[in-house]
């Protein structure tokens, strides 16, 4: 019975410590922070680089605004999973895990999260276009 008791102690002590720890490492994060954050783990390029890829081939452009805003225009060719389903519907969309994938946004912000989130779910050659969908637009590149 003794044993039980200082089993349960060390459970509790230990259950306590996880929770004052993980506690004492979380900190409010802006949007801003957080984007900040995510780019420091991922590849980057920029649009014009992303513009030499479409004109190659053998890239998937991966835009992760809205449906909405994807009907409104987008890269041509590109593909629509938008950040809040990235998780669910990638792995169905794009099986393998060595393809490369080329993210955009809007400005660059959902897309360098969603790259984030691509290459902790293991695709190893997603890259976040800097500057998305507006940079693309000003560019003069062509949308649908």
């Amino acid at each position: 019975m003794k044993k039980r008791i200082l089993l349960l102690i060390v459970l509790v002590f230990v259950s306590a410590l996880v929770l004052i720890t993980s506690i004492a490492i979380a900190k409010d994060m802006t949007a801003n922070e957080l984007v900040a954050e995510a780019k420091k783990s991922i590849c980057e390029i920029s649009v014009s680089e992303a513009k030499v890829l479409l004109d190659e081939g053998g890239y998937i452009f991966l835009d992760c605004r809205t449906s909405k805003e994807f009907k409104m225009g987008h890269i041509p060719g590109s593909m629509n999973i938008p950040r809040g389903l990235l998780e669910f519907k990638t792995p169905k969309k794009i099986t393998d895990k060595t393809a490369q994938i080329i993210m955009y946004c809007k400005t660059g912000g959902r897309g360098c999260l969603s790259t984030c989130t691509l290459c902790k779910m293991g695709y190893k050659n997603a890259k976040n276009m800097d500057g998305g969908w507006k940079a693309w637009e000003k560019a003069g590149y062509p949308v649908e």
